[in-house]
């Protein structure tokens, strides 16, 4: 078992260990005098593992309730909150009871968003099931809802009172989901680390899972600790975010995942930064090479002026400009402000 401790302002530890899931009741026991648990989950993860977490969580004494939504992230919006919410005061939860959100990061989001604004706040744990909600958003307290307008647009920092990573739970994710998650992953070695972004190059990721998600935890953990609620370092976890939420908006966030999405961001990113000699040439290719390698898109059909009207509606867009996170070389990275009249410009080659 790995365990790592993140110092916020509501510390909190992060368990990485095969077969934890079983026992996750004793976990969270240990952290809590809650008497009710209630299980926000999806209607995909909840049939392969809602059981195993409830036995666990009765064992441990808890009195527990589930709450089931659609899966996917057409799902991620306000009147599914609501629902929640519904669920939680029908079952009388109060500010000493607890959530536990199993899943994805779409559930991880909501069902943090919803113990964030529930009664101003109730506790809750991350049991993530996805590569990407194991490497990335179970992590560092992010919370929030998508809107028409654009992804994430409503939420709150929220840190979750314990996280639980078992490994085991990715044997059941289809290709097409472990490579979601693999975007995620490039996209730590990419702006903090070169190690990572080259053992990714020459080892196969899946044979190393367990390393990987503990580098990615350990290099989130670190910006989250530095700059909690995103007023610098932190924003360097949005590489290719920008470009990548954008194009999820265009696709009306059904026919391309998000780490599809953030691939291609990135790759437009890295090649924007060659264009305007900020990152050395060739970066842009390499990316797109260890993208290939783990059965990521590296491009997109979407006309590059919408993905660049859709970016201005994105959380790093302030005023009249946006913030961008451009690569000095893999594994350094740091925030570009480009304004929004130049935006169009600089993410293509006509940009001087």
């Amino acid at each position: 078992m790995k365990k790592i401790h993140v110092a916020t302002g509501r510390p909190y530890d992060i368990f990485i260990e095969r077969g934890l899931i079983r026992h996750c009741g004793e976990y969270i026991r240990k952290i809590t005098k809650s008497e009710k648990v209630m299980i926000i989950s999806d209607s995909n993860v909840f049939p392969l593992y809602g059981e195993t977490v409830r036995q666990s969580l009765e064992e441990a004494g808890f009195r527990v309730y589930t709450h089931v939504f659609l899966a996917g992230e057409q799902s991620k919006t306000l009147d599914t909150i609501a629902e929640m919410y519904h669920s939680l005061i029908g079952n009388s939860f109060t500010r000493k009871d607890m959530v536990v959100a199993l899943g994805g990061g779409v559930t991880g989001d909501m069902a943090g968003f919803a113990s964030a604004t529930y009664l101003r706040g109730i506790d809750f744990v991350q049991i993530p099931t996805s590569l990407l909600a194991q490497v990335d958003s179970s992590v560092g307290g992010k919370t929030g809802v998508d809107l028409p307008q654009g992804k994430n647009l409503i939420g709150a920092f929220w840190q979750p009172v314990a996280v639980l990573i078992d490994p085991d739970t990715l044997d059941t994710l289809t290709p097409h989901f472990f490579a979601d998650g693999m975007g995620e992953v490039i996209k730590y070695g990419c702006i903090k680390s070169e190690e990572l972004f080259s053992t990714l190059e020459t080892q196969n990721a899946k044979e190393i899972i367990e390393d990987i998600i503990f580098q990615c935890v350990t290099i989130k953990r670190d910006v989250v600790e530095h700059d909690e609620t995103e007023k610098g370092e932190r924003a360097l976890l949005n590489f290719g975010h920008t470009l990548g939420h954008a194009i999820e908006k265009e696709h009306g966030f059904t026919d391309i995942s998000h780490g599809q999405a953030v691939a291609v961001g990135m790759v437009m990113i890295a090649r924007a930064g060659e264009h305007h000699d900020i990152t050395p040439k060739g970066t842009a290719e390499r990316i797109a090479r260890l993208c290939q390698k783990y059965h990521l898109p590296v491009t997109d059909n979407t006309p590059v002026e919408n993905i660049v009207k859709s970016s201005f509606n994105d959380k790093k867009s302030t005023g009249s400009a946006v913030s961008l996170i451009v690569l000095d070389k893999i594994g350094v990275s740091r925030i570009f402000s480009v304004e929004k009249s130049a935006m169009l410009s600089f993410v293509t080659k006509e940009y001087v």
